[in-house]
Parts: structure tokens; C-alpha cells; sequence
């Protein structure tokens, strides 16, 4: 990693403090913007960056918004009218035209990232949907959905601006067939310092870049001498993942994972649970959150290096899809996450005894069981021989 100084870093818990500034760093724009999202829901969310995106354009700002084809599939016209209508563009990665197991037509855009006039960028695993799965008033909802983001001021968001410029212009490129025309870039000036903290931009490609996020993760995990923290809505990791982690246990190293405990794909729920006893037996602690969905993508090294973004530990973000990541070099910001993930851990998630766990009735062992060698099967399948 390439880490770059001279930057402020902040920290954006959730969609409640994530979208306000995100939409204020929009409407500040003067001259271009780029968001990159997964999902871009048709709810209060979605309305309200759609409108921001859309104000933007109309004062002559160049606004490039990305989705996915597959998360963003049912992407509102409305939205996309008022936009266009607006002066801003749309593009789609990899529209989805009809089902296909195809290893190339499984590779996603799952990066959620913006740049603001080359000096300002958000990177994180927030999508642009509501915090909550249910209205407020459904006596089922308890708390919002967990994740991070981090808004970065100063020269790493150069780089940030950067990255989502290649993409759309790889993008535009293969949908010139439907008049989608290029534009000159404006002319951006470098950022200056904002502040003291050191920073990477860590993203996957299919190309250059295909391991990068991995690599990164297991230089941290290999370097650790004292805690290692995850938190992983998605956790599926191959074969070096899994022996970093144990490795980094038996040098006494605390190694704690935060995981999803709310079934919310009941087939990778089971599957990642195959791997529970191994790690357990390992001396690894495992938390699964339960007080909402756990959508998060974070990890503190040795109170000391964070990392923030999209990418999940499982073969689809390390092997598969665009994914983006930052890792931060600073203890205050390290101890700022830090203290949201014990906090998680203390109050809204249940922590498996090893004991308890082997001893679990085998109606679930079996089901586990099943669906382990399933996702083997089929991670085989696609070539992906590490796992």
C-alpha cells in the first residue's frame, strides 16, 4: 500500500450521518461529481440523493452517477428522467439482461464511492438506501442497519477521483452504441493538505488490481502483534485468509470477528458457519450482531491501522467484483472505530462459547454441514481454487 499524507478523515457511522454530508458535499460542488453505488433504492434515501445529484447538474455541474446492473436493477425511472432531464448522466455496469451462472457475468460493481471536485470523496459500504428495513412505526425495527463510511479531505481524494473516472470512462466506452457521449474532463486542481493523517485507496479490478484488498488484509493480519478487530457482514474467506487469522491467534494475538447473526441469505448464513469450529478451536472470538443487519466492512490492526469500505471477506468481493477500500494509518481514527465496534460487540451481539457451539443440535450441524460443501462445490466450480 501507498499511503498518502496530508489528509482529514472522518468518520460516518450509518446512513444518518453519512447521507447529510454526503448530500452537502453535493450541492458545495462547482464543478464535477462522480457516485459510485451498488443499490440506489426507490425510497426516501434514494429521493433525496437523486434530487441533490439532479440540483447539481442543473447549475452546471458535470454529474456522473454509476450503478450496478444487478443492485441497482430496479432503479427508478423517475430517477433516471429527472436526472438526465437535469443535465446529469447515468450509466450502468454489466446490465442485467437475462440470468447467467457465467463466472464473467457474476462480476459486480460494489464499490459505494463519490468525488466532489477532486479535493473532497466518500468510501465506504453504505449504499444509497434507508438505514432501516421496515418503516419506523413496524414494532419489529430496533436499530438500523450497521455500517461505516469515511468522508477524506485532501490529496488522497485525488486518487479517489481518479479511480471512478476510469471506470466511467470504461463504462462509457462500451455503451457508445447507445450515444452515450464522452466529455472532456474539467480542469481540477491538486488538493491541497487538509490535514495530518495518512491514507490509502486499496481497490479491486479484474485486471492490475485483482488481489490488491486481499493482499492488503493479510500484510495487516501478518504484521499484528497485539488485536485485530473485523467486522464482516458477508464471511466466507479462503484458504490464506483463514490461515492468517489462525496464525495471527497462535502469536497470542487477539483476534476478534464480528459477524452477521440475523439470517438474511439463509445459504451463506449456513455455509460461513462451517468454519466456526476451526476458528473457535483456534482461540479466534466470534460475535454475531444481532440487533439489526450488520452491513458493515471495517477492521482495526493493533489499534493503529483501520481499514473502511465495501469489500466483504468472501469470494465474490475478494475474487469477483469492483470493490474499493481505505486503509488508515492514525490511532485517533483507529480508536474512533475502534470504540463503535466494542461498543457492538458489548451491547448488540452474543459472543459463541466454543463448547456451546460444538454442542449444538444436528439437525443444525447437518445443515451447516450441507451448506458448506455446497458453496465449496459451487466456489470450485468457478475456479476459485483457494477456497
Amino acid at each position: 500500500m501507498q499511503y498518502t499524507g496530508g489528509n482529514r478523515l472522518t468518520l460516518l457511522r450509518n446512513g444518518e450521518q453519512y447521507f447529510p454530508a454526503l448530500v452537502s458535499a453535493i450541492d458545495a460542488a462547482r464543478l464535477e461529481v462522480f457516485l459510485e453505488t451498488y443499490i440506489f433504492a426507490d425510497d426516501e434515501t434514494g429521493s433525496l440523493v437523486a434530487d441533490a445529484l439532479a440540483r447539481a447538474a442543473s447549475r452546471g455541474v458535470s454529474v456522473h452517477l454509476l450503478i450496478d446492473g444487478f443492485g441497482a436493477r430496479d432503479f427508478p425511472a423517475r430517477f433516471r428522467d429527472a436526472l438526465e432531464a437535469a443535465g446529469a448522466r447515468v450509466l450502468v455496469f454489466r446490465r442485467l439482461l437475462r440470468p447467467s451462472l457465467r463466472r464473467s457475468r457474476l462480476r459486480r460493481m460494489h464499490r459505494k464511492l463519490a468525488a466532489i471536485d477532486g479535493c473532497v470523496a466518500f468510501v465506504g459500504g453504505i449504499n444509497v438506501v434507508d438505514d432501516y428495513e421496515r418503516p419506523l412505526d413496524d414494532p419489529r425495527v430496533t436499530a438500523p442497519r450497521h455500517d461505516y463510511a469515511v468522508r477524506i479531505d485532501g490529496p488522497l481524494a485525488a486518487d479517489v477521483r481518479g479511480t471512478a473516472a476510469r471506470l466511467w470512462r470504461k463504462v462509457a466506452w462500451a455503451a457508445m452504441r447507445r450515444r452515450t457521449a464522452l466529455e472532456p474532463p474539467p480542469h481540477l486542481k491538486p488538493p491541497p493538505p487538509a490535514g495530518s493523517q495518512k491514507a490509502a485507496l486499496v481497490f479491486r479490478d479484474s485486471l492490475r488490481h485483482r488481489r490488491d484488498i486481499e493482499e492488503a488484509y493479510l500484510e495487516q493480519l501478518s504484521a499484528a502483534r497485539v488485536e485485530v478487530i473485523i467486522a464482516c457482514a458477508y464471511f466466507l474467506p479462503g484458504i490464506r485468509f483463514r490461515r492468517a487469522l489462525v496464525e495471527a491467534a497462535s502469536r497470542r494475538v487477539r483476534v476478534k470477528l464480528i459477524l452477521q447473526g440475523r439470517i438474511e441469505y439463509p445459504f451463506l448464513h449456513y455455509a460461513s458457519r462451517g468454519l466456526y469450529g476451526t476458528l473457535l478451536d483456534a482461540g479466534i472470538e466470534i460475535y454475531e450482531y444481532n440487533a439489526a443487519l450488520l452491513h458493515a466492512k471495517v477492521a482495526v490492526f493493533d489499534r493503529r491501522v483501520a481499514c473502511v469500505g465495501s469489500s466483504n471477506i468472501d469470494p465474490f468481493s475478494l475474487l469477483l467484483s469492483r470493490e474499493a477500500n481505505v486503509f488508515v494509518d492514525d490511532v485517533a481514527f483507529a480508536a474512533q472505530l475502534r470504540q463503535t465496534l466494542e461498543q457492538a460487540m458489548a451491547q448488540d451481539a452474543l459472543a459463541l462459547a466454543p463448547r456451546e457451539w460444538r454442542g449444538q443440535p444436528l439437525w443444525r450441524r447437518a445443515l451447516i454441514w450441507i451448506a458448506y460443501e455446497a458453496a465449496r462445490l459451487a466456489i470450485s466450480f468457478y475456479g476459485f481454487d483457494r477456497y
